[in-house]
């Protein structure tokens, strides 16, 4: 897997940066998650905590850089994947780690949200629950290979129990964590809005729940 991961030559305060700037949380840092979300739109708190769906405008996300957002009162994950991120998730040495390589179990509203090893509509941009499914923690962004478990090449940790994920956040075996980490309803209204909540206009998978959050 070393052929695809980024070269040493990467600029390391950049990328700290970019994390910094994200808004990504480790465990134990649930408190600080009001600060951390991004106001696209908001509806009322009110009807927000019906489940009312939320827009993101990504326009401004640099490579890599994930942010944050909030629907049902869920931490919401929005990750602009770099091209080396994309090539990890198709690697044989990393699929068959995976519990569910697949996503055959319904952690996913609907088949079009099943887009081979990306997990997403459109790969470059990935939108997830930023909830682990072992005890709902919110594991922390790992934008590079790990150091300690060589053939990780990075993704999502959770500090609370150990699981880990690759950067679709689909669990690696091993990990406590039994389920990928769910995939919301959304679509793309334009080129850089998704709206998150509800599949398509119709409001088609408003409600729709993974069997575990």
């Amino acid at each position: 897997m070393d052929s695809i991961r980024p070269a040493p030559t990467t600029d390391k305060n950049r990328r700290r940066f970019l994390v910094s700037t994200a808004g990504v949380l480790g465990a134990g840092a649930a408190g600080l998650l009001a600060d951390a979300l991004i106001d696209n739109m908001n509806p009322g708190k009110a009807v927000e905590a019906l489940g009312a769906p939320i827009e993101v405008d990504v326009s401004r996300m640099e490579p890599g850089q994930l942010i944050l957002a909030e629907w049902k009162k869920k931490p919401i994950w929005i990750l602009r994947r770099e091209p080396w991120m994309l090539k990890t998730l198709a690697e044989p040495s990393l699929r068959q780690r995976l519990k569910d390589p697949d996503s055959k179990r319904n952690q996913q509203p609907a088949p079009q949200f099943v887009n081979g090893d990306y997990r997403a509509l459109r790969p470059e941009y990935f939108i997830a629950v930023a909830l682990c499914t072992h005890m709902q923690c919110i594991p922390g962004y790992r934008p590079a290979p790990h150091t300690v478990t060589p053939w990780w090449p990075g993704g999502f940790h959770c500090a609370c129990h150990g699981s880990m994920y690759d950067f679709s956040a689909r669990v690696i075996e091993g990990s406590p964590a039994p389920l990928n980490i769910p995939i919301p309803p959304y679509y793309w209204m334009s080129e850089t809005v998704a709206r998150i909540g509800e599949v398509n206009a119709s409001g088609f998978d408003r409600n729709w729940s993974p069997d575990i959050w």
